[in-house]
């Protein structure tokens, strides 16, 4: 894989690696519009968050994330963005409330911006039910953009970041599990890290400094969201409070109010990348060509040789 390095200059091999990933794209959308009746442009960018519901790995921060891109249409009259898809997938395990409350309000969420006319031209929100392989198989070679955004130092390891990796995705994600080695192969150029590392994070459970509340009254665009959680336009009634009351009384234990700005900031710099088509597609072709680190071939020697 190694090889295609040498086509990272040669722009009829990267029209042809963007026909493919946009053959994939359509296929995905036609999926969408078959299975959910929701119609989503193939030719937005396709930012895809897939994994075991689990509060450390962060998929709240992505759709509180997206509220906030909401108020942002409503409250900014120069706000703009490149038409996006936001697609969800993953389980929860059958007692976790707070990642069950996680996915009911991604799916509230994307009920109202989906339906709002304002909004719904430039973004749309999908959570795919039953992740599974086959569905991992329609969404990898679709995927723009790789969520891998868990809290640095909790990932063991991550496999669906290689997988993104190896169909041409651009990795947006923490410095974790194995987002550092991909990092240390592709290079800043090739993909977009945000946030706390993991000695910081460790630094703070430590020293017991960090306070969610502090974050939250200092913070504007994390105090609208949270409050979000109990009123209007996405719930009524209070009807997350459970995930108001997590975080405070957790102490906002995976850090997500602290990356909240850094994430905003990853995601402009996505945008800014994908406007700029050549350089993108070098990006998706250069991660192509280093994911061959990945192999199992070459992970069990080395645990062979070290261990």
């Amino acid at each position: 894989l190694i090889k295609l390095l040498h086509f990272t200059e040669d722009a009829s091999a990267l029209e042809k690696l963007n026909k493919v990933k946009q053959f994939y794209k359509n296929n995905l959308a036609t999926f969408i519009k078959k299975k959910y009746s929701i119609s989503v442009d193939p030719l937005s960018i396709f930012d895809i968050h897939v994994k075991r519901i689990h509060s450390y790995k962060r998929q709240i921060m992505n759709i509180l994330r997206l509220m906030h891109v909401y108020n942002e249409f409503y409250e900014n009259p120069n706000f703009d963005m490149l038409p996006r898809t936001y697609i969800f997938g993953g389980k929860a395990a059958p007692s976790y409330y707070i990642a069950k409350e996680t996915i009911r309000l991604i799916n509230t969420v994307a009920s109202v911006i989906n339906a709002d006319k304002k909004v719904n031209k430039k973004m749309k929100i999908i959570f795919l039910e039953n992740y599974g392989i086959s569905l991992a198989e329609k969404l990898f070679p679709a995927a723009n953009v790789s969520e891998q955004i868990s809290t640095a130092g909790k990932e063991a390891s991550g496999t669906s970041n290689m997988k993104f990796m190896m169909n041409g995705a651009i990795t947006l994600g923490t410095l974790d599990g194995a987002n550092v080695e991909i990092h240390d192969a592709v290079g800043d150029d090739n993909c977009v890290i945000f946030g706390l590392n993991a000695n910081e994070v460790l630094s703070y459970y430590q020293n017991g400094r960090y306070s969610a509340w502090d974050e939250y009254n200092n913070n504007p665009a994390i105090h609208r969201v949270i409050d979000q959680l109990l009123t209007g336009p996405f719930t009524s009634n209070g009807d997350f409070r459970s995930l108001y009351n997590y975080f405070f009384g957790s102490n906002d234990e995976y850090f997500v109010f602290k990356d909240f700005d850094a994430y905003c900031q990853a995601h402009n710099r996505i945008e800014k990348k994908y406007r700029d088509a050549a350089a993108w597609h070098k990006s998706s072709l250069i991660n192509i060509a280093h994911s061959g680190m990945f192999s199992s071939d070459r992970t069990i020697k080395e645990y062979a040789d070290d261990i």
